[in-house]
């Protein structure tokens, strides 16, 4: 690990000594362990790009490092004019599947292969971007293909996850091979991100950010890992912690639009005073009227009707009334009973926010719509001015678009870890400000 630490970036990427996997694996592993040492990677490739001639051997090694740093465009002009090895090939076939050229990436790695580039390697990678490329099942079948020590190696366990999911496997199955790729190597950021990635999306907030922070220190850093990282530190209060994971990617990537605009979100938020009790209680009703009634022991028939009403959570409850229950074919007075004494047992009451739930369902049929109105539909959900907060469950949920926005109901937004009742009030009320209601208002 001492050598690691000590070791000179610039001096390796500068030096005309021979430059190889090794070499590659000694920068990033001491780019990992301080990342101080990122800066020195940077002015090596500056003073490399400033020479006026370089031999094929000398621009192979300038473009892996402008790999390293995210430029991917001037790495595969530079790899394209270098010396036709392996290791050129290898990082064209990386650079290009960075930018989703996935049949370009695919020809690079068979190129790699042919000129010698270790067999495992090359496999996995092309693995990888046959599953991109929207071939999994040939992905899977090259991954089927390897045998022998590559099988037990994080990188092969972590694509194999990702291809097994790709393919709609269980959850279970890719969890497993996700867990024994981090057995393999604790440092593997790909197998972190994706356990990270499972444990946010179940709403274990303190195993994603272990996860993710395991995952970040890592180098070069996955983009995903440090944007959710830092809305996990944000979520916490943490605005400078969150700043420097987005500083992070505009180290790489300049123009990130969302790194750009969620920097500017954690340095904005800073200084701002919260009423701390306030917003407990308000994350701990979220909590509550997220819970699933299939949580609760209930009769058959009680169970039967929620399920046939769509009333999935204890939030369904709360905005339905008696009455509306008891018109429900089978369901009775002795069900009601049950449904009151499930919801007194979390301090709810059928019906308490009926009034933020309306029968008639609004929708907006595009053939239908005037030019203003498709134009108003059209324009981004930042025109609306939501809270950081509310925001970010956009982002979340993949929203970009007011129509995409009035297209889901109340409940779909309720889903979005963070996402509570006053976000939802919030967005409500901005689209009655432009005459807009969610599906289902």
């Amino acid at each position: 690990m001492s050598t690691v630490q000590e070791a000179d970036v610039k001096q390796i990427v500068l030096s005309t000594a021979a430059f190889g996997p090794r070499e590659i694996e000694e920068i990033t592993q001491t780019i990992s362990t301080n990342y101080s040492k990122y800066r020195e990677l940077r002015e090596a490739v500056a003073e490399l790009e400033e020479q006026p001639s370089r031999t094929p051997a000398t621009a192979a090694r300038l473009g892996v490092c402008q790999y390293l740093l995210g430029q991917y465009t001037a790495s595969i002009e530079t790899l394209s004019h270098a010396d036709g090895g392996a290791l050129t090939h290898f990082y064209l076939g990386k650079a290009n599947l960075a930018l989703d050229n996935y049949p370009a990436a695919i020809t690079a790695y068979d190129s790699a292969q042919r000129a010698g580039y270790e067999p495992g390697a090359v496999a996995l990678a092309k693995a990888e971007a046959l599953r991109y490329d929207k071939q999994p099942e040939e992905a899977l079948k090259l991954l089927d293909s390897l045998s022998g020590a590559v099988e037990q190696t994080a990188d092969y366990l972590y694509q194999r996850s990702a291809t097994v999911q790709a393919l709609g496997g269980s959850r279970d199955e890719v969890v497993a091979y996700l867990e024994r790729a981090v057995n393999v190597n604790d440092s593997h950021s790909g197998a972190l991100f994706g356990l990270a990635l499972e444990n946010d999306r179940h709403g274990n907030d303190q195993d994603a950010r272990e996860l993710y922070e395991r995952a970040s220190v890592q180098f070069p850093s996955h983009v995903g890992t440090l944007l959710n990282l830092g809305i996990l530190y944000e979520d916490l209060e943490q605005h400078e912690r969150a700043k420097a994971c987005y500083r992070r990617i505009l180290d790489s990537f300049p123009s990130h639009p969302r790194a750009r605009l969620f920097f500017r979100d954690a340095d904005a938020s800073r200084d701002m005073y919260y009423d701390e009790e306030a917003r407990r209680r308000q994350d701990r009703m979220s909590q509550v009227l997220g819970i699933p009634v299939t949580d609760f022991e209930l009769s058959v028939r009680s169970r039967n009707c929620l399920q046939k009403m769509g009333i999935m959570t204890l939030g369904d409850l709360t905005e339905t009334s008696e009455q509306v229950l008891l018109s429900s074919k089978n369901f009775g007075e002795t069900s009601l009973v049950e449904i009151r004494e499930m919801l007194s047992s979390k301090g709810l009451e059928l019906g308490m926010f009926a009034n933020q739930k309306r029968e008639e369902e609004t929708t907006y049929d595009p053939d239908s719509l005037s030019a203003d109105e498709r134009a108003l539909l059209d324009r981004p959900i930042s025109d609306l001015n939501l809270s950081v907060r509310a925001r970010k469950c956009m982002v979340r949920l993949g929203l970009t678009t007011i129509g995409e926005l009035v297209r889901r109901t109340g409940d779909d937004l309720l889903e979005c870890k963070n996402f509570g009742v006053t976000s939802l009030n919030e967005v409500r009320e901005k689209l009655t400000q432009a005459n807009l209601k969610l599906r289902g208002d």
